[in-house]
């Protein structure tokens, strides 16, 4: 690479081995002490030293090979092996070019050189070592990364196809949005896994052969997808978010099981975006997608490896469904050409075998795991020889239990999480604590869930350390986006009484991120006891929990929507009135006729409005009505007689008016309801006879059925000085007996 770049002199190539020999030095020391240590001090002090001696000028340009460096376009003809190390340290973090200025001072120095300390495939999830250097905001050194996409039109020999040209984009973790030309191919992917599925598998190959580490490609996937979900957003023919997070979580079946793992873990990212958006594609893997991802790993390597083992408990840790989709993975592989292979029954039995019962005792070593098979021995010939007490004994080898080193386990994370002050550290420990909390949701060990969720939260509330406040969010979001909802829904479903409460107390403490995804979670929900904790869940977080009603509303199981309309009832308040209105059309009835139960319950003017133009205009009035009077409520008589005031009873109405003053007589003694139907008893239309005759007899019927001296004075009156028409109406019901009927 480097045969026709001119030579450095022997005096210049001593002063860049110097200067190598200093900054891997001081690279090293950054990296282990805080900033004011003295080590750090000689350190920079050395590198300084060393830059003055290698410009002569203000400023100089570095070139970065993958084996040398060379000043200016120069070279030494053999480089020292600090100078091949530090070519490496800056080449694999993807540096091209580093310009130095004289003026650079130690502060400078100590920065970029904490930045070549970190790990790779970090610098590549955060964006690149350019988006690295500038959110330092530091000056006097300016970076070049290098370009992979014209190494890969290079390869391709000339311009590539539009896919190659993406995959550079997102292996080279460019700033700024992916050009109009790259979308646009991405956007036609949309709504086709298996299209989107090959991109993948191109983008798998490409990263491969670059080497570039598994959670860079996990990183550059998820960089896509936010381009993708900021396209659809900007652009108003787009199929939209849902269609991106599905047309990816489908094409997951396609992807290696380093690389669903490594998208796994980033549900977990600092990046609190990056995290959302990989929590939003794991989270829509569905059933069928996890079986087609076994069956071509499995057909792929022609067994199951450790990582896909990790990757199928990841995704479905219950073991009743571990077996539904592993059948449903043998049936699509036996449509393989390997299904038809003779010892393909034995091959799948050997997979079903470790994917159904995978646990970690692989990865504990040989050397490790005779130590602790010996322990207890060894605790023996320790109490046969020493003069400890037997229950001093018992105690040490109690700690070698299981009990005893979740215990201790409990116990370290909780004192890390109290301990650690600075934010970076602090964020990482409390994402092992995330995933532990899962893991004891998962085996109901409940109390320590509390204590470690309770040891997050307490930071993000106002008595809390503010430094860590946004690393606790950015934790309890991923805990939220990931697989923690689905496994409390499943404790919700076989928990013993005495869990309940400890379960919801865990979501309580969680807060309000959590009502969401368990109101999604209801919305799936089939399990009634389920569905009834996790309604009581959601009413005890009281108004906040108002806008998971839109999920609810939404679920194919009525007793889910009906679980929308007891949350509306209660929240109560003009948008709850809105919900309520278009589930008054609900095809269930039972849904229907909790909506307008709940609307009469509210008993607002608005809600009675609500419910009076539902009457007079709805196409369903008379299933309305029928609901309405069978409540049998005397809250309705209000309703019922503005029905009677405000509509002419005319066409379709004309029903309506003689059932709602049926309903009025049935209802019994109200002052509002005589008055109604004195009005309707005198009301008439000279050119409808039948229909007026009809509405007053109606009318007359319901005075008498209240049987008031209020309404009986009401039809005497009638009778003597009303129409004629109004008198016939009236004449039978005054030679009746009178009834005093039972109000209801």
């Amino acid at each position: 690479m480097t045969s026709a770049i001119e030579q450095l002199s022997a005096e210049q190539s001593a002063s860049l081995a110097d200067f190598a020999r200093a900054c891997r030095a001081a690279a090293r020391s950054v990296a282990l002490y805080p900033a004011t240590h003295p080590s750090i001090q000689a350190s920079l002090a050395r590198v300084i030293a060393a830059v003055g001696r290698l410009i002569p000028g203000d400023e100089v340009q570095i070139t970065v090979f993958p084996d040398t460096l060379a000043l200016d376009g120069r070279a030494p003809a053999k480089p020292d092996p600090a100078v091949v190390e530090l070519a490496e340290l800056m080449h694999d973090r993807l540096i091209g070019a580093l310009r130095i200025e004289r003026a650079a001072h130690v502060h400078d120095w100590h920065a970029l050189l904490l930045l070549l300390a970190r790990p790779p495939e970090e610098l590549m999830a955060e964006g690149g070592m350019g988006k690295a250097w500038a959110a330092a905001d530091r000056g006097h050194f300016e970076i070049r990364e290098i370009d992979y996409a014209e190494v890969l039109r290079e390869r391709a020999g000339g311009e590539g196809g539009g896919w190659e040209a993406i995959i550079a984009y997102c292996l080279e973790g460019a700033a700024g949005p992916l050009d109009e030309t790259g979308l646009a191919a991405l956007l036609e992917t949309l709504g086709n896994a298996k299209r989107f599925a090959e991109f993948l598998e191109r983008l798998q190959g490409t990263a491969a052969e670059r080497d570039v580490p598994m959670a860079a490609r996990a990183a550059a996937l998820l960089r896509l997808i936010e381009q993708l979900l900021q396209a659809t957003a900007e652009r108003p023919r787009a199929q939209g978010e849902d269609a991106v997070l599905q047309t990816a979580a489908d094409a997951m079946s396609r992807v290696t099981p380093e690389m669903l793992l490594a998208v796994i873990h980033k549900t977990m990212s600092p990046d609190p975006a990056q995290a959302q958006v990989a929590a939003a594609v794991v989270h829509r893997i569905t059933d069928e997608t996890v079986a087609s991802f076994v069956a071509t790993s499995v057909v792929n390597e022609k067994g199951a490896s450790e990582r896909l083992a990790q990757a199928f408990e990841a995704l479905v840790p219950e073991l009743d469904r571990k077996e539904r989709l592993l059948d449903l993975a043998k049936e699509e592989a036996a449509e393989s050409p390997l299904g038809k292979d003779p010892g393909f029954e034995d091959l799948w039995k050997s997979a079903h075998q470790m994917l159904a019962s995978y646990s970690d005792a692989r990865y504990v070593s040989d050397d490790y795991a005779r130590e602790l098979s010996t322990a207890r021995s060894h605790a023996v010939d320790v109490e046969r020889v020493s003069d400890d007490p037997p229950e001093r004994i018992q105690t040490w080898l109690s700690t070698l239990a299981d009990h005893g080193i979740q215990a201790l386990d409990q116990q370290l994370l909780l004192d890390l999480l109290m301990v650690e002050q600075e934010a970076a550290p602090w964020g990482e420990i409390a994402r092992t604590a995330i995933a532990e909390l899962d893991q004891r949701v998962q085996t109901g060990r409940l109390q320590e869930a509390q204590q470690l969720a309770s040891a997050i939260v307490r930071e993000t509330v106002p008595d809390g350390r503010e430094r860590l406040s946004d690393a606790a969010d950015a934790a309890l979001e991923s805990l939220v986006s990931a697989s923690f909802v689905r496994h409390v829904v499943t404790r919700f479903r076989s928990a013993e009484e005495a869990e309940i409460e400890p379960l919801a107390g865990l979501c309580r403490t969680i807060g309000p991120r959590i009502i969401k995804p368990l109101a999604q979670a209801l919305a799936t929900e089939e399990n009634v006891r389920a569905i009834r904790n996790i309604r009581d869940l959601l009413f005890g977080f009281g108004a906040v929990g108002r806008e998971s009603v839109e999920q609810l509303k939404l679920s194919a199981n009525p007793a889910v929507r009906r679980t929308a309309i007891d949350l509306l009832r209660m929240f109560g308040g003009a948008g709850a009135l809105g919900e309520l209105a278009s589930m008054l059309e609900d095809r269930d009835s039972q849904v229907e006729r909790e909506a307008i139960r709940a609307l009469v319950q509210i008993g607002s003017a608005d809600a009675f409005a609500l419910l009076r133009r539902a009457l007079t205009s709805g196409g369903t009035r008379m299933t309305i009505l029928q609901e309405i009077i069978g409540l049998r409520d005397e809250r309705v008589v209000p309703l019922l007689c503005a029905v009677l005031n405000e509509s002419a009873p005319r066409g379709p109405l004309v029903e309506v008016h003689a059932q709602v003053m049926d309903a009025l007589g049935a209802l019994g003694e109200h002052a509002e309801s005589a008055a109604t139907l004195r009005a309707a008893l005198h009301r008439g239309e000279w050119w409808a006879p039948y229909r007026t005759a009809a509405l007053r007899g109606a009318a007359a019927t319901a005075l008498r059925r209240i049987g008031t001296p209020a309404t009986l004075a009401i039809l005497e009156e009638a009778a003597r000085r009303g129409s004629r028409g109004v008198r016939k109406a009236v004449r039978p019901h005054l030679r009746m007996p009178t009834q005093r009927v039972r109000h209801v």
